[in-house]
């Protein structure tokens, strides 16, 4: 049998056809040549601030004043608020034809399909999503049943089961694999969290349940299964538009392609460049591969920027121009601004964290406000001294991508147990510190806290009997013993905290699945209290700021509530600000140390520090400080090592050039023009210039 194909009603580029919207007008010459192109793969390659967003809505527009019909097209974005504004921009900018354009992420799309087919998978169609409380519960329960809760072991708990099951999925890795990266304490009890996958995936079955992951495994299956099926999506959703695809993970390629395999009228958008979120599944050879998947892809690159001035884009193109695998590109902005990017070293943290202070306050008295700077930082425990500092200046700020320091749990437990040193009839702090220990609830630690507290009976009463003969008792007298040996002895803050770091660590240990990862707040901690000579003003300085409610989404209403923004390099993706301070670039750090043994990992970071550099729109400030830590996972590890200045800096060619090298000094009296001073040393009411002489000898002796 011979098919004959129909050319579609539109005709391919008809430049016959009049349009309502001007395109070479609204549109740069790149932009317009991947709005244009109506049949066939296109791989839009859109560089930072090149007007990705744009170049999608006048495409989506362009599609249907070309006569597409919009129930074909299909619109798959990362969030549901970004379909929805580009297809309400579109529709303002033609018509409510626009509206009617399928659009939406990866899940909601399969959401939509496998109500429609899940019968063909053996699921109903009425089929129940679970989210991530509920799965955990199932986990729960089977783990229950596996007998595998029991206290004689340690086995993963429920969150960390579930993490381990998903990050498999997302990042396409066997279980054994996401064990030994991220839980190596948990290699042993492979096996059996095998066991407990396939009954939690038997269960769902059974049930009729699916969990967020699930959506995106059954639509592949019913892509890949059902060939009736596939035909008949594809032919259904004849132009697809996928943006971000740097950031898709290889089950989303996949239903991307399988979508589009009848006609290949598939359009991705994406900059290789920002790929940096392997952690949750993304994979960077999926943008990389797009043209061996559909081998007649037209590559269409955006370059003109529309954030940044042209020096930081010469820097940002020098970072990424040592990628080892990229499309080539080359940013170029007609934005008016002659400040090159500012590299500065530190001598340490501190160092580091005055000058951002001191210079924010700078730029904010010259008009910038507060909430159009920000900080970046690679991990969200690296900004720990920055907090410190700007809480101690009383700037506001407001954290993206992880809690606030002194919010962690980890770190609210340590606290505690620090503040019962520091005042023993503290009863918040008493309170907290019992639940952490075996066989302590709620109720037990009224109890105590009655006790302790209440009765202004003091620690030693947990040696009487009535506590030391019950089942707690061994755990209340290492309580007891550890206060004691502190009241007994004059400890600075920095022995005080170490001795409860050396207490808290088993809890660390037993409460945690992911303790290994939370030591680096603790040697931070740790670090911090080397400063205070004692323990009362380190801990009003660690709680100078009450915790916020929430550190998402929070704008500031008037100019007085101005935060300013402090934030991981992934949670910054897709932001801007007049000014960005990148802090800690050093080997270690940035490049993060876990990633120094795979070469993609390493790429992924530099991709990171691209990322962090093309946020600046006006001015971009570099930090090197020189740091000393431990070269272990935990505080308690003697190993120093110092660290060296990001590997990524030195792979840049001509980096001083393109940058501006500051320096950091203590100011001198003598660039103070307001004051008279007399010949002898004093100041002109005959005071003895005693700043002089002190800056005059640390800056002598600053090495």
């Amino acid at each position: 049998m011979k098919n004959y194909a129909l050319n579609p009603k539109h005709g391919d580029g008809d430049k016959s056809r009049q349009h309502k919207i001007n395109y070479v007008e609204a549109l740069n010459d790149q932009q317009w040549q991947a709005v244009q192109q109506i049949e066939g793969p296109q791989l839009v390659i859109a560089g930072a601030g090149s007007g990705k967003t744009r170049t999608l809505v006048y495409r989506v527009a362009y599609l249907v004043e070309q006569g597409v019909d919009p129930e074909s097209i299909l619109l798959l974005t990362f969030t549901r608020k970004a379909s929805r504004e580009m297809l309400r921009r579109a529709a303002l900018l033609l018509d409510d034809r626009c509206q009617r354009i399928q659009g939406g992420t990866f899940h909601s799309f399969a959401n939509t399909i496998l109500r429609q087919y899940a019968a063909h998978l053996d699921y109903p169609n009425n089929f129940t999503i679970i989210d991530r409380g509920d799965a955990e519960d199932i986990v729960n329960m089977l783990r229950a049943e596996l007998n595998l809760d029991k206290k004689q072991r340690r086995f993963p708990k429920k969150r960390t089961l579930v993490e381990i099951l998903s990050k498999s999925i997302n990042t396409n890795r066997p279980v054994m694999e996401v064990l030994a990266d991220d839980y190596p304490h948990f290699l042993d009890d492979e096996p059996q969290i095998m066991e407990l996958a396939g009954r939690y995936l038997r269960y769902k079955q059974t049930k009729g349940l699916m969990d967020y992951d699930d959506l995106l495994v059954n639509l592949r299956r019913l892509l890949t299964e059902q060939d009736g099926i596939r035909r008949k999506l594809s032919r259904q959703f004849r132009y697809i538009l996928v943006d971000e695809y740097q950031d898709t993970n290889l089950l989303q390629a996949m239903i991307a392609a399988l979508l589009a395999s009848e006609h290949a009228n598939l359009m991705v958008v994406g900059d290789d460049s920002q790929s940096i979120y392997a952690f949750r599944g993304a994979q960077f050879k999926n943008i990389m591969d797009f043209p061996k998947i559909f081998p007649n892809t037209r590559v269409t690159t955006l370059e003109q920027n529309y954030r940044s001035t042209q020096p930081i884009l010469d820097f940002t193109n020098a970072i990424i121009a040592s990628a080892k695998e990229k499309y080539s590109k080359n940013l170029f902005s007609e934005i008016s601004g002659e400040q090159k990017p500012v590299y500065l070293q530190a001598l340490n943290e501190r160092e580091q964290s005055q000058f951002i202070c001191q210079r924010i306050l700078e730029l904010r008295e010259e008009g910038i406000p507060l909430d159009e700077m920000a900080v970046l930082f690679r991990s969200g425990w690296h900004s720990t001294e920055l907090e410190i500092e700007l809480n101690s200046r009383n700037i506001p700020f407001v954290k993206f991508g992880g809690m606030k320091f002194t919010e962690t749990a980890h770190v609210k437990d340590v606290t505690a147990l620090l503040r019962i040193l520091y005042n023993p009839f503290d009863a918040i702090a008493w309170y907290r510190s019992l639940l952490l220990l075996d066989g302590v609830g709620p109720a037990t630690a009224r109890e105590v806290i009655d006790d302790v507290v209440e009765a202004q009976k003091g620690p030693e009463i947990l040696a009487a009997p009535e506590w030391s003969k019950r089942k707690i008792g061994g755990e209340l007298t290492r309580l007891r013993l550890f206060i004691a040996e502190s009241v007994s002895n004059n400890f600075s803050p920095a022995e005080e905290t170490k001795r409860v770091l050396e207490y808290y660590l088993p809890i660390l240990k037993k409460n945690y699945d992911d303790y290994h990862k939370r030591t680096h707040d603790l040697e931070a901690l740790a670090k911090i209290a080397e400063r205070y000579q004692d323990l009362e003003a380190f801990l009003t300085d660690l709680t100078l700021e009450p915790p916020e409610n929430s550190q998402i989404d929070t704008t500031a209403t008037d100019k007085d509530e101005e935060k300013l923004i402090l934030s991981t390099i992934h949670s910054a993706k897709g932001l801007e600000w007049h000014s960005i301070f990148l802090i800690n670039l050093v080997d270690g750090f940035l490049p993060a140390t876990q990633s120094l043994q795979r070469e993609e990992d390493i790429e992924e970071e530099r991709r990171l520090f691209y990322v962090a550099t093309t946020r600046a729109k006006q001015q971009l400030y570099l930090l090197t400080p020189e740091l000393e830590r431990g070269g272990g996972l935990s505080y308690f590890d003697t190993r120093t090592v110092f660290t060296l200045p990001s590997r990524f800096i030195q792979d840049i060619e001509k980096f001083s050039n393109l940058t501006e090298q500051w320096t950091i000094t203590l100011k001198s009296e003598e660039s103070e023009t307001t004051e008279e001073k007399s010949d002898d040393g004093t100041a002109d009411d005959g005071a003895p210039n005693f700043l002089k002489n002190i800056n005059d000898y640390f800056n002598e002796h600053r090495n």
